[in-house]
């Protein structure tokens, strides 16, 4: 259906919104006043007015015209200035809780596209108040038809949240471990430098040596000391790697949501250098052996067997051209010559005119 645009009430004058339309008191004489809408109207009123007129149970709302049935419990603050964005953000949460579908339980993306043009179309009729009663009444018997799926796509949603959740705060408690381990190395490092530097002046002062001798000497100690404690470090970080890994299941620390689960591929296939076309005969099978005295002699004689000649090559060649002959139909040769052909001999009428002019090749047998 198309959508347009309702027109909105015109805004209201300064100060309008301070004064509570009920009991008609003012901010600007009591600075404290807290102003509460109900989600069933979004009329709004002073703090004091709900709790003298909601306290002993449901009643009426006070606003003349409206007749709706008020509870204290669901009043609450406006958190948006224009009344309208209040109300339209509470519909489209209701909404989003309902028609809560994934975009994998849908076939295709043009069917979940769908799905959510027919949802944003339901909103509109409720933030525009277009057909109420009939949308809402679509909205009951959809929510009672799929209440297990709403269900459960809602805990799904929910453990995706938590779980990304766990992850911010342990990816924040990585990062204060290394601003400490950071801080802590800088201060080592600090230390061991003025513990180098007075071990020099002291050993100086008392006269235990050469300058040169005891400043190279300090120089190696604190390397030595600072290479030691940087591998402590580097050890610590890999074990509170390992240990931040182990608390998020091995999981990586990028999350993206929305992909779908990939299956495992399975085995690979031989290698096909074919690519799957296979080569077969259709009128004659060639067999492994054939009683021919005269041809199996070829086995015993090195000379020919050296050279890579197989007697299987010759049985194939000699079948081959035995039976090459049945594939032709002199009667669609005789049409083709009479220009009487169709599509069933092209291919014989080209291999015609692809012969025609060369010369025949004679093929003898060496042996």
């Amino acid at each position: 259906m198309s959508r347009v645009a309702q027109p909105r009430s015109a805004p209201a004058r300064p100060g309008e919104d301070d004064i509570c339309p009920v009991c008609k008191s003012s901010r600007y004489l009591n600075k404290s006043m807290r102003f509460l809408v109900n989600p069933e109207c979004y009329h709004k009123m002073c703090e004091s007015c709900v709790d003298r007129i909601f306290s002993h149970g449901p009643n009426k709302c006070p606003i003349a015209g409206c007749h709706r049935t008020l509870r204290k419990h669901k009043f609450r603050e406006q958190t948006f200035e224009d009344i309208h964005v209040e109300r339209e953000i509470d519909i489209r949460k209701r909404i989003a809780n309902i028609f809560n579908r994934r975009e994998d339980d849908f076939d295709s993306l043009l069917d979940y596209n769908n799905y959510l043009n027919e949802v944003e179309d339901i909103t509109f009729n409720l933030i525009y108040k277009i057909d109420v009663e009939e949308t809402e009444k679509k909205i009951s018997v959809y929510a009672d038809q799929n209440a297990k799926a709403i269900t459960t796509n809602a805990a799904l949603a929910s453990q995706e949240s938590h779980d990304y959740s766990a992850l911010q705060a342990a990816e924040r408690e990585q990062a204060r471990l290394r601003r400490e381990a950071a801080r802590r190395e800088e201060e080592e490092e600090r230390r061991a430098r003025a513990e180098g530097r007075q071990d020099i002046i002291d050993r100086l002062a008392t006269g235990s040596g050469d300058a040169q001798t005891i400043a190279q000497e300090g120089r190696v100690t604190l390397k030595k000391r600072l290479d030691k404690k940087q591998a402590a470090d580097r050890q610590r970080q890999l074990q509170a790697a390992a240990a931040a890994k182990d608390a998020t299941n091995g999981s990586s620390a990028i999350v993206i949501k929305g992909l779908k689960t990939r299956k495992d591929p399975g085995p690979e296939a031989p290698y096909d250098a074919f690519g799957g076309l296979k080569f077969s005969n259709e009128y004659h099978i060639v067999q492994d052996h054939y009683d021919w005295d005269w041809l199996n002699e070829i086995d015993t004689q090195i000379a020919i067997v050296a050279g890579g000649y197989s007697k299987h090559e010759f049985h194939s060649r000699a079948l081959c051209e035995a039976f090459s002959g049945l594939g032709v139909i002199v009667g669609e040769e005789k049409a083709e010559q009479n220009g009487t052909h169709n599509a069933a001999t092209i291919g014989t009428a080209a291999a015609v005119h692809g012969g025609t002019g060369a010369k025949d090749v004679k093929m003898e047998d060496p042996f």
